[in-house]
């Protein structure tokens, strides 16, 4: 049992949801990067999602399209990544922590390596947003070798026997986008997410975090009312964005992330 697992199991006896915040990690910097997580986790974050900047996030709205570009112009690669979790590990820092990326840099490092480095370094999981079920085999088998989760996205487009698939390949969580189309904040919640949660439910036992689109505490609030967490990353991410030519990026995401925080 990984951190993924202990934590998920700590918020089912406790009776509430989850809160996990994303960023881009060399967004600003990475030293930034170091010091946002260590605030992530202090703020009550379940677990960190942290972004592998790629240069072409087709998933992806305008808000991390961007960070992730500002991410590059620093040479932020998978390397980059995997040494701050190491330097947060060092740290102290327990929560779990998930890498949020496109399936090209991973291959591009290798599968294998990369399964290696993570374990090394203490990341608990990786989230690939365009690697399908049917190629996810190898890949998983790699990783459950070493206690890694493999989260799975579904969404509310799919059929129940992708669904399926789907939570067959999956482990940690199964991350269930709200809504058909990119990352990016939103004022309102549609009901796809509560109906998307709903039929996962008959194919798996797995926590399921809800994503793509939460921006308040209130959506938080609604969405733990039948998710098992809420995931945050546009909104976190577009208050950095905003923070950058101030004084201190840290206090400003601070402030943020504590009145989103259920914790």
């Amino acid at each position: 049992m990984n951190r993924i697992d202990e934590k998920f199991k700590q918020l089912e006896s406790e009776k509430r949801g989850g809160f996990i915040p994303f960023i881009v990690a060399g967004d600003p910097n990475l030293a930034a990067t170091k010091n946002l997580i260590l605030l992530l986790a202090e703020s009550g974050a379940s677990v960190i999602e942290l972004g592998v900047p790629f240069s072409d996030p087709v998933a992806d709205g305008v808000t991390i399209q961007a960070a992730a570009e500002r991410a590059l112009r620093n040479r932020i690669g998978v390397t980059d990544v995997l040494e701050t979790v190491k330097e947060v590990r060092v740290e102290g820092c327990e929560t779990p922590i998930i890498l949020f990326s496109y399936f090209n840099p991973i291959l591009q490092f290798g599968l294998e390596k990369f399964a290696s480095a993570m374990k090394t370094v203490g990341a608990d999981g990786v989230l690939i947003t365009d690697l399908v079920p049917e190629e996810a085999e190898d890949f998983r088998r790699i990783l459950a070798e070493k206690d890694l989760a493999l989260i799975m996205l579904a969404a509310p487009t799919s059929s129940d026997e992708r669904l399926k698939k789907i939570c067959d390949k999956a482990s940690g969580f199964v991350y269930a986008v709200s809504r058909a189309g990119v990352t990016g904040a939103r004022n309102e919640m549609s009901n796809e997410a509560e109906n998307l949660v709903k039929r996962l439910r008959t194919f798996t036992d797995l926590p399921i975090a809800v994503g793509f689109g939460i921006s308040t505490a209130a959506q938080i609030e609604e969405v733990c009312k039948y998710a098992d967490a809420a995931v945050v990353g546009s909104a976190i991410v577009k208050e950095i964005e905003r923070s950058i030519e101030l004084v201190d990026v840290i206090e400003n995401v601070r402030k943020f992330v504590e009145n989103l925080s259920p914790n």
